[in-house]
C-alpha cells in the first residue's frame, strides 16, 4: 500500500474537507484527488463519494480510515527508529523518575546528557517507583528509575545504589549521637511519610507489621524536602535513604541510620526485557554506567 496516499486520504477525511487538507499536506486539491484516486485503484474499491463539495465515506473508507491511522503510526515509528541512528543529532529520550531519586541521582548524568546531545530532547517524567514500574512494562515509557528488586523475567536493570534507611529527627534528639537506631525504638513516633503507592511506603509498612505496629503517619509527601520541612517543623520524624539523609544540615538535624535491612532502598534503572532500545536510550544508561558507576560498558 502507497503510504503516502494512504497519509493523504486519512487527512482528508480529518479535515473533512479538500481545501484544509491540501493546505494541511503543502500540495494541490488535484493532487489529493489524484492520490484518492490511486488508493482506490490499489484497493479496488471506491473509498468515498463525493457530494457537491462534500464527501462521505464507503463502508471500506471508514475502515481504511480506521486502520490506516494504525499503518501510518507504526510507519512513524520505524522512520524514528531508523533516524535516531544519525548519531543522536535529534530524537527524544522519555525518563521515568522518582521525586524521591531524581534530584539525588540523576542530575549529573540529566546535564551530561544534554550536554553531549543538545538534538536530542530529553523529557523526565516525576512518578513513584512502582507507577514508572508499571509505565515500563506497558511501554508507555521506554525506560525509568525503580526501586529494586523487580520481576527479572519482564525487566533488565542496572542497580545504582543500595543504601540504608536513616532516622531524620530534629537535632537534639532523643536519638542524638547514636549509630545505628532499632525500628522497633521509633515504632510509635508520628512519621512524615510517603504517598500510599510508593513503594518504600509498602515496605516500611510491611516491617510495621512483623513488629505488630501500624505506621504513625503525621503528613505525607512525594518530596524529600518538604517531608524534611516538616521534620524542622517538629510534625514527625522521617525515614530517608542515607544518600539523601546525608545531603541535610548536621545542625538542624540528627540522622541515624535504622538498623533493618528489609527496608534498605535500592534503587536502579529498568527497561523491558527483549524489547527494542531506542540509541538515545542505550546512551541514557551507559551515561549512568560511566557518571554514577565509574563503568562505560552498555549494558545488555
Amino acid at each position: 500500500m502507497d503510504v503516502k496516499a494512504l497519509r493523504y486520504f486519512t487527512e482528508l477525511v480529518r479535515r473533512q474537507n479538500f481545501t484544509r487538507a491540501a493546505e494541511a499536506l503543502f500540495v494541490t486539491q488535484p493532487t489529493i484527488s489524484k492520490m484518492v484516486r490511486q488508493l482506490e485503484d490499489e484497493l479496488g474499491m471506491p473509498l468515498l463519494i463525493k457530494e457537491g463539495k462534500s464527501f462521505h465515506l464507503t463502508d471500506a473508507g471508514k475502515v481504511v480510515y480506521l486502520r490506516g491511522q494504525d499503518v501510518l503510526a507504526a510507519h512513524q515509528r520505524l522512520n524514528s527508529a531508523l533516524a535516531d541512528l544519525v548519531s543522536l543529532s535529534r530524537g527524544e529520550l522519555v525518563v521515568g523518575l522518582p521525586p524521591m531519586s531524581g534530584g539525588a541521582f540523576f542530575a549529573p548524568v540529566v546535564g551530561t546528557f544534554r550536554d553531549r546531545y543538545p538534538g536530542v530532547e530529553l523529557k523526565m517524567v516525576e512518578d513513584g517507583a512502582r507507577a514508572i514500574e508499571s509505565s515500563v512494562r506497558s511501554g508507555q515509557l521506554e525506560i525509568g528509575a525503580a526501586v529494586l528488586p523487580v520481576d527479572d523475567s519482564v525487566f533488565d536493570s542496572l542497580s545504582l545504589v543500595h543504601d540504608p534507611l536513616c532516622l531524620v529527627a530534629p537535632a537534639g534528639s532523643r536519638w542524638h549521637g547514636r549509630s545505628s537506631v532499632a525500628l522497633a525504638d521509633i515504632a510509635d513516633q508520628p512519621i512524615v511519610f510517603y504517598p500510599e503507592d510508593f513503594s518504600l511506603a509498602t515496605r516500611i509498612s510491611d516491617a510495621y507489621r512483623l513488629l505488630g505496629k501500624t505506621v504513625n503517619i503525621a503528613g505525607r509527601s512525594a518530596h524529600w524536602d518538604f517531608i524534611v520541612a516538616m521534620v524542622k517543623a517538629r510534625l514527625g520524624v522521617a525515614l530517608l535513604p542515607l544518600a539523601v539523609a546525608g545531603r541535610l544540615e548536621a545542625g538542624e538535624f540528627d540522622v541515624v541510620p535504622i538498623d533493618d535491612q528489609r527496608i534498605e532502598w535500592h534503587i536502579g534503572l529498568i527497561w523491558k526485557k527483549n524489547s527494542y532500545l531506542s540509541h538515545a536510550a542505550r546512551a541514557w544508561i551507559t551515561l549512568t554506567r560511566e557518571i554514577l558507576l565509574g563503568d562505560g560498558e552498555l549494558a545488555d
